[in-house]
């Protein structure tokens, strides 16, 4: 069980339970201060190498605008811009690397190359998405959830949300995340493709694991929102997706619940257009809470 007192920020952040439930809050806090222009803290001259093995919208451009409005100054380097893991070992590049830079945001295929990353690394590094785990998406995603809450004049910890689709690395990280606010978390997923077991015994180290369905309808009955995500990512197979069938969300299924999706959707599949599109999304709203949960964060890491 994590000491829900401690405040202490890890050296790096690469899975979200490596954050205590006071630690989590102070960060949404500062979050939320940010986004409401009410936290002055500045990167300063810092740097950021934003080292990217995989594409992405969200994430990169999220993290290079929070760093420079922050004062700072992001390097974003793509797999073919440095010798990254081909030409070089990767303890070799995160040695090199730190010592050039004050932080390192890396999104890498393995989770593995994650940790031998921060191993080697001098400075702090942030997951910015691997094969096992998504942080920095449960941090806004939880931000939203306290956004929602507080449209009722409820707590964030008086949620009720519902996953439907794959146990991917979005949900693993979500499910920890979620023990760690306090929020119920429901979990329906076809057979053979649950939240693994490791983050299951992460969400109950953290303080509760979520419920878990094998039926979308009896997750959802009576849940605040709704959240899903792609069915085919990180390489995965399209040969997975019969699995899948009946676990779309679409305006029947969502009923009256809020709906969230970390984005890119693959409309029509896992989410229909008219579900996303719907008055009940809030889409938008997590997505834009990327960058202010990232730049608390980096904030957090650095002392500032």
């Amino acid at each position: 069980m994590h000491d829900n007192t401690a405040t202490t920020f890890p050296t790096d952040l690469l899975t979200i339970d490596q954050l205590s439930p006071a630690a989590l809050r102070r960060l949404l806090d500062r979050a939320a201060a940010i986004e409401a222009g009410e936290d002055p803290a500045r990167l300063g001259d810092r740097s950021v190498a934003m080292v990217f093995e995989k594409p992405s919208t969200r994430t990169r451009t999220s993290f290079e605008s929070g760093v420079a409005e922050l004062g700072g100054h992001p390097t974003f380097l793509g797999q073919d811009d440095i010798h990254l893991g081909h030409g070089e070992p990767l303890k070799d590049t995160a040695r090199a690397l730190s010592q050039y830079v004050d932080t390192l945001v890396a999104r890498l295929n393995s989770h593995d190359d994650l940790e031998e990353l921060a191993a080697y690394a001098d400075v702090p590094v942030v997951n910015a998405l691997t094969d096992e785990a998504h942080p920095c998406q449960t941090l806004a995603d939880l931000l939203t959830l306290r956004q929602i809450a507080a449209e009722s004049g409820r707590a964030l910890d008086d949620i009720t949300l519902a996953w439907v689709g794959d146990g991917n690395n979005v949900a693993r990280s979500l499910v920890v995340g979620c023990a760690l606010a306090g929020v119920d978390l429901r979990v329906a997923t076809p057979e053979g493709y649950g939240v693994d077991d490791d983050a299951i015994a992460a969400a109950a180290a953290a303080g509760s694991e979520p419920t878990q369905f094998d039926s979308p309808e009896a997750a959802v009955a009576g849940a605040d929102v709704v959240y899903t995500d792609v069915w085919v990512s990180m390489g995965d197979s399209e040969e997975k997706l019969p699995a899948f069938e009946g676990f779309q969300v679409d305006e029947e299924l969502l009923g009256d619940a809020t709906l969230m999706h970390c984005l890119p959707a693959d409309r029509g599949r896992e989410v229909t257009d008219g579900a996303l599109e719907s008055e009940q999304s809030v889409v938008w709203q997590q997505a834009g809470n990327r960058k202010p949960t990232q730049q608390a964060l980096l904030l957090e890491l650095l002392g500032e």
